[in-house]
């Protein structure tokens, strides 16, 4: 009956395909989960009933179900073959699923083999990286006693080295296995380097690469969303259950090290089958009391409400910088973001650009975030000639990334005087009060040389407008004396960043909008700024951006100018 059928995506962005797929799932016992792609089985004579269905979430198989009269045709084992072909079209080198057991034969004769078993639910996995991340930690493996603490630190506190420290104490060796799926606010990258710093004295102490099998979306999904579900308890002990038998062994240990969790009811829950489940193989399990009231979640808080010296006392000394680059790619983001932007890039339209958009903004940003902590370093936030060098290969990284396309040369240079400057202010007084900002701004700024050859450098040889350098070497006075305090008292109000802009562009002498239209484009810019400000409405704004678009206008310096008063306003806003 159902030999003719047709497999289909099904996107999940339209409300009826995902009604479609939550019914159908629904009456199969089964619920939603997080994919990136859904494929479903249809009869080429009836495509309203989903016979069959899977997901993906990157290289793992999720929310597989057939309709139970269907499960002798063979759709399983065809809908699994196209999943395993889109995988593999994104050049994964392995494959894996989450599902239930009564499944096990359908994969093990697509060449799947188990590597974790829950009650409800069993991972397998087709391909080899299992066996080479286990090959990994075996080299990790050290002699005599041996503990593990298995880490996110995002970021990495007080409290997280307390707890190394005292679980150190404990054995011989102590490994610590950095989680790595990237759905933290610090990326896996910065998270390991600053556990591997913050470690750096501690001789026996070993920070283990993570994988996709200890805490990841694969192990333990409902881990990132922070909240109890019905599937909690069976993702845990899937994700103990890989622990002991591959990342345990490998890696000799007899210890897994916790830290007591008052406040978050999933790591609760969490430490809870850690003690029940380990102990019945063999390993000890030891819980250390928390530090106070130090966590990522109370840090990560701080951040937001811009009381940086809140955050900063909280972190531990080798992670100050990491903090400071957040906050600047926050400020970057937070002006990317803001939509509609007269002539510039946003999420929208390329403004008046032909050679960037949105994404190449957004892979510019990730690729000066690592140079912005190295300003912030204490080896050369206070050491000028370090600046200027790590500001030039902050440059070159910039324009590897975006194929030669000046992004953020200007937000480079005014936010890393800035972010170098907060550093030093912060290691000399133990805050970053308004005028020490500035003070530290003035004194990096006097060191740098007059730019020659660029577009800034024309415009104040042609019109007498000073640029970027004088502005720094001023302690961007007018961002502090009017469009900081003007975006501050704007907190709750939606249009914020469009009406700072606006201010900024109606005062600003914006070097990108001399060096394309002159000193008449300069003028026209302030006039329509300063009426579009005092009559806002967002039609107002789009009428304007399409405006600066046909006059090729692109206020680029005013951009620059309100990432900055967002990153000032984040690190002094409560000093």
């Amino acid at each position: 009956m159902y030999n003719e059928f047709e497999i289909r995506p099904m996107p999940l962005s339209s409300p009826f395909c995902r009604r479609q797929v939550e019914g159908f799932l629904a009456a199969n016992g089964l619920r939603l989960d997080d994919v990136d792609y859904y494929a479903a089985v249809f009869s080429i004579d009836n495509d309203e009933q989903i016979l069959a269905g899977g997901g993906l979430k990157g290289n793992v198989i999720r929310c597989i179900a057939v309709d139970p009269e269907l499960r002798d045709e063979g759709f399983s084992s065809r809908l699994v073959s196209h999943l395993l072909s889109e995988i593999y079209s994104h050049h994964y080198t392995s494959a894996r699923v989450f599902t239930k057991p009564g499944n096990q034969q359908i994969f093990e004769n697509l060449g799947f083999h188990i590597i974790g078993k829950a009650p409800e639910a069993i991972l397998m996995e087709n391909g080899t990286e299992l066996r080479s991340y286990c090959n990994y930690l075996s080299s990790q493996r050290r002699l005599g006693e041996s503990g593990v603490i298995v880490m996110n630190a995002n970021p990495f506190t007080l409290g997280h080295r307390y707890l190394i420290e005292q679980a150190s104490r404990q054995v011989t060796w102590l490994h610590v296995v950095v989680v790595k799926e990237d759905c933290s606010e610090f990326p896996y990258a910065e998270r390991i380097e600053m556990i591997r710093r913050g470690t750096r004295d501690l001789t026996n102490v070993n920070v283990c690469e993570g994988s996709d099998y200890s805490v990841s979306q694969t192990t333990f999904p409902t881990y990132f969303l922070k909240k109890l579900s019905s599937a909690t308890d069976n993702q845990i002990r899937l994700d103990l259950d890989v622990f002991v038998h591959f990342i345990a062994p490998h890696l000799g240990i007899h210890k897994r090290f916790i830290g007591s969790e008052p406040t978050d009811p999933l790591t609760n829950r969490y430490n809870q089958l850690i003690h029940e489940v380990l102990p019945t193989y063999g390993y000890g399990v030891v819980e250390i009391p928390r530090l106070g009231d130090i966590s990522a979640s109370t840090l990560r808080h701080a951040l937001a409400e811009g009381k940086m010296a809140r955050a900063c006392s909280l972190a531990y000394s080798t992670t100050l910088p990491f903090l400071f680059a957040h906050q600047v790619c926050k400020a970057l983001t937070d002006e990317l973001d803001t939509t509609p932007k007269p002539g510039l890039v946003d999420r929208n339209n390329n403004g008046a650009h032909q050679d960037m958009d949105y994404r190449l903004m957004q892979q510019s940003i990730a690729a000066l975030r690592p140079y912005f902590a190295r300003l912030c370093e204490d080896d050369c936030c206070h050491d000028s000639s370090r600046i200027r060098q790590t500001g030039m290969a902050a440059e070159a990284a910039m324009l590897g990334a975006t194929h030669g396309v000046n992004t953020h040369r200007g937000a480079l240079f005014a936010l890393g005087i800035t972010a170098a400057a907060a550093a030093a202010a912060y290691s000399k007084h133990g805050c970053i009060a308004p005028e020490q900002l500035q003070a530290e701004i003035r004194r990096i700024a006097a060191t740098m040389p007059r730019p020659t050859g660029t577009h800034g450098a024309e415009v104040e040889r042609q019109h007498g407008k000073g640029g970027a350098l004088a502005a720094a070497q001023g302690g961007y006075a007018t961002l502090f004396e009017q469009w900081l305090p003007y975006y501050a008292s704007l907190t709750g109000d939606p249009h914020r960043n469009h009406k700072t802009l606006l201010s900024i562009m109606a005062s600003l002498d914006d070097t990108n909008v001399y060096h394309r239209g002159g000193s008449e484009a300069a003028k026209w810019v302030k006039a329509q700024a300063a009426d579009t400000l005092q009559h806002f409405s967002p039609a107002a704004l789009s009428d304007l951006d399409r405006l600066f678009i046909r006059r090729n206008i692109s206020p680029g310096g005013s951009a620059d100018m309100l990432s900055l008063t967002i990153f000032i306003h984040l690190l002094t806003a409560q000093a």
